[in-house]
């Protein structure tokens, strides 16, 4: 610099000048835009043409600070005040913004969730249509946002701990489309009211302790909907409050910032130093970002007016960010006052012809609809005098509807076939409606699973091998054996859980592996199943294999609302784009104690739908459902029978090959009386009862439906009922639990009801949890002499 003249180092000032106020006013830009974009969209709600909003005004201009530090290959995990990051990151087009809004169930217009999901929940693709992983270094990858509280913190911690992993296993070292060697970032925002829910606190203690590259960004607007933050957090900040976890020399812990949210300039400082940190030494943060407004209020549910005093919303007008912003920049002489106007005028017009197209696009197949239905109807009420005048009525209510939907056109398609019957006439109309029917299940009701190429029903059976000198060794060492090969020849596959690395699981299903594949595969987790699945969700998202083991299947209950609203719903609300193919495995059924035998299967197949269940009645069988699924994409639990660990079995020739196809019952015991349906650990009492019954003449027919979800895809239960006409239903899941849901399943829905002589049964475990100990178990459970009897009163009838 010594050699340049002072012409030149002015020159070189002015540049470096020009350069700067480009980026100031191009971040305002945004911030104006994304602003105007949530006063439309509220008036959009509040006009009719959106159903509810929810916005990130006055969110705007951290988040145009933030997006300075994102780089290719980060990962976002946040919710719903996002926007403004959005835009600024090229993930969302406001245009698009105003689709979702809009609920255009077109992936085209609405290329996050196709429509599902509410306004600002924003999705990149993950996966290709064959199921395979895109490249994700070379993007900005942004993981489907979730309206729940907290719910998208768990997923965060893994996402950040996959970067870990990634630095840190060796054999992971070549996935170069995964990872750069790690430096990927995990941005998660969460508002300050929901830092009060224990998955947060779980998953900052988490990344405290394992020092992942997340980053948490906390946006603190003083309230939880109308609730102020003195009730809801002690000392009234998250920062005070979190300062115990700060990381000192020597220790490990998390890195605390605080920011005032109109400080546009002093943020950019302190983000980048911060975030550097986090990437390059993968010490987590808090971002505690402070004196944020909320122009508008929570939602459009409702005004702030209500709750707020007049000095607080005073206060607001006052120290609105983008207010604070616009006269910094005045201040500080990077643009005046009419060229400040000018940039609000323009984001107005862009704003305004985004949503005005975003519309259009919306309205324009709905519309084509309505018309061709109208016509329809007509030509029908012409060919039918008798119905002219209720077709003709149907035909006008239809046409006069000023801004229809879907539901409205079908209901009126509807209303005029109950109209024309089965008359021939009416066939065009048949037609037409059946068509948008399937236009319609396309759009609101697929990929609850994966659909490419990678999908369950794609994914034949293996038989099982067995050698002429195959041992016969205690279950727990079947999948001993097994994850030793699976370790060895699959290195995207990482196990983790609690007592699962040094002593190898409770059941000493994974003894001695983690000495011999390192702590980075196969690791001890702290007692605390939101943050194990959540691990586990974060690394199947980037393209691992994860198995994350939960003890015993009672503890499913700590994690079951991270696995409902975001596990089990992520296909579905991205529209196939995200998939997570996490495998929990866990263990229950017959034990002899109150919190280690329950078997609440009723609940979890009905909040997990999106996944799989998987109910083996032996650790053979567990094998070949662990090698299906990680043939797949779809999230699974695999619940181990907890008394047939040290049980004999012969040890397969063919471990990690032999698949059990998903969704297919097994006959074990052939019969012609009297079907039995069951699963894990029950079926070996149906068993010792069955030859019990043969001794008088009943011929029991034992099915293991081996998989709850999906369930019986090709109907085989009911081939056995047609041979039997008798059914029971047995599991020791509470009454009016899983036996309620087979029941229904064979039936309903398989129409079973056909082929019964006599009344069909349910047997199940009492309403209250097992009592402790052998005779707790005996009369909590169905027994032997239960089972017998049940069945002989069938018989009877």
């Amino acid at each position: 610099m010594e050699n340049l003249t002072t012409s030149d180092q002015v020159a070189l000032e002015n540049i470096s000048f020009d350069l700067f106020r480009k980026e100031v006013l191009k971040d305002y830009r945004l911030v104006c835009e994304s602003r105007e974009a949530s006063l439309l969209g509220r008036k959009e709600v509040l006009t009719g043409k959106a159903k509810f909003g929810i916005f990130g005004d006055g969110k705007e201009v951290p988040q145009v600070a933030i997006a300075k530090f994102f780089r290719p290959g980060d990962f976002y995990a946040g919710y719903y005040r996002d926007q403004t990051l959005g835009f600024a990151l090229g993930t969302s087009t406001i245009e698009q913004f105003f689709a979702q809004l809009y609920a255009d169930p077109d992936i085209e217009h609405d290329p996050h969730s196709a429509g599902r999901n509410m306004n600002s929940h924003f999705a990149s693709r993950l996966i290709g249509e064959d199921g395979e992983f895109l490249d994700l270094v070379d993007r900005k990858n942004f993981t489907a946002g979730l309206a729940p509280t907290a719910a998208h913190i768990p997923r965060s911690f893994g996402l950040a701990y996959a970067s870990k992993a990634f630095r840190e296993i060796k054999e992971l070292g070549d996935l170069k489309n995964l990872s750069e060697n790690g430096n990927e970032v995990c941005f998660c925002t969460i508002g300050d009211a929901s830092t009060s829910e224990g998955h947060f606190w779980e998953i900052v203690n988490a990344a405290g302790v394992l020092q992942v590259p997340l980053a948490i960004f906390v946006w603190d607007d003083g309230y939880g909907i109308s609730v102020p933050v003195k009730y809801q957090t002690t000392k009234g900040s998250i920062s005070e409050v979190l300062k115990g976890f700060q990381k000192e020399n020597g220790t490990n812990g998390i890195d605390i910032y605080k920011v005032k949210a109109w400080d546009y300039a002093g943020m950019c400082e302190i983000f980048e130093a911060g975030l550097q940190n986090v990437r390059e030494n993968h010490v987590p943060a808090i971002f505690h970002v402070e004196e944020l407004t909320q122009p508008q209020g929570h939602s459009t549910s409702g005004s702030h007016e209500r709750y707020k005093p007049p000095e607080r919303l005073e206060w607001e007008r006052t120290w609105d960010a983008m207010k604070k912003m616009k006269e910094w920049i005045i201040e500080n002489a990077l643009a005046s006052a009419e060229e400040i106007e000018e940039i609000h005028s323009k984001a107005k017009d862009l704003v305004r012809t985004s949503r005005n197209s975003a519309w259009e696009k919306c309205m324009e197949p709905i519309l084509e609809q309505v018309g061709r239905s109208v016509s329809i109807i007509l030509e029908l009420s012409a060919v039918l005098p008798e119905k002219k005048e209720k077709l003709e009525t149907i035909n006008r209510q239809l046409a006069s509807l000023r801004e229809p939907n879907r539901r409205d056109i079908m209901h009126y398609l509807h209303q005029a076939l109950l109209q024309g019957g089965n008359d021939p006439a009416a066939s065009s109309l048949r037609a037409y409606y059946q068509e948008l029917s399937r236009e319609n299940t396309r759009f609101y009701n697929t990929h609850l699973y994966h659909e490419g190429r990678k999908k369950i029903e794609n994914i034949s059976s293996v038989p099982v091998r067995y050698g002429e000198d195959s041992a016969l060794i205690n279950g727990y060492e079947i999948l001993n054996k097994y994850f030793d090969e699976l370790f060895a020849h699959n290195p995207k596959v990482l196990a983790f859980g609690e007592d699962l690395g040094q002593i190898g699981d409770v059941n000493q299903g994974f003894a001695g592996l983690q000495l011999k594949y390192g702590k980075g595969r196969i690791s001890d987790s702290g007692i605390r199943e939101i943050s194990i699945i959540g691990q586990g969700i974060g690394l199947a998202m980037r393209g691992l294999r994860p198995i994350a083991e939960i003890q015993y299947l009672d503890y499913m209950l700590y994690a079951i609302q991270t696995l409902s609203d975001d596990l089990a719903s992520l296909q579905y609300r991205t529209a196939g784009q995200q998939a997570a193919p996490l495998i929990v495995r866990t263990r229950g059924h017959r034990l002899e104690g109150i919190w280690h035998s329950g078997s609440p299967m009723g609940m979890i197949i009905n909040a997990v739908r999106g996944m799989h269940v998987c109910v083996p009645r032996n650790m053979v069988q567990a094998v070949g459902m662990y090698n299906t699924l990680l043939e797949g994409m779809d999230p699974a639990i695999v619940v181990e029978c907890l008394n047939g660990y040290r049980l004999k079995e012969k040890l397969p020739s063919n471990l990690l090959d032999f698949r059990v196809a998903l969704g297919n019952p097994e006959i074990i015991r052939e019969g012609s009386d009297i079907t039995v349906v069951s699963y894990g650990s029950t079926l070996r009492i149906i068993a010792e009862a069955a030859e019990i019954l043969s001794e008088l003449d009943i011929d029991c027919e034992i099915v293991d439906v081996q998989t709850l979800l999906p369930f019986d895809i090709h109907h085989h239960i009911l081939s056995s009922l047609k041979k039997t006409n008798r059914i029971i239903f047995i599991d020791e899941d509470v009454p009016g639990g899983a036996t309620a849901y087979m029941f229904e399943k064979v039936m309903e829905e398989q129409g079973g009801y056909r082929w019964l002589d006599t009344a069909p049964r349910t047997l199940s475990a009492k309403a209250h949890r097992p009592a402790y100990a052998s005779d707790g178990d005996y009369f909590s459970k169905p027994n032997l002499e239960e089972i017998i009897d049940a069945i002989q009163e069938i018989m009877r009838e």
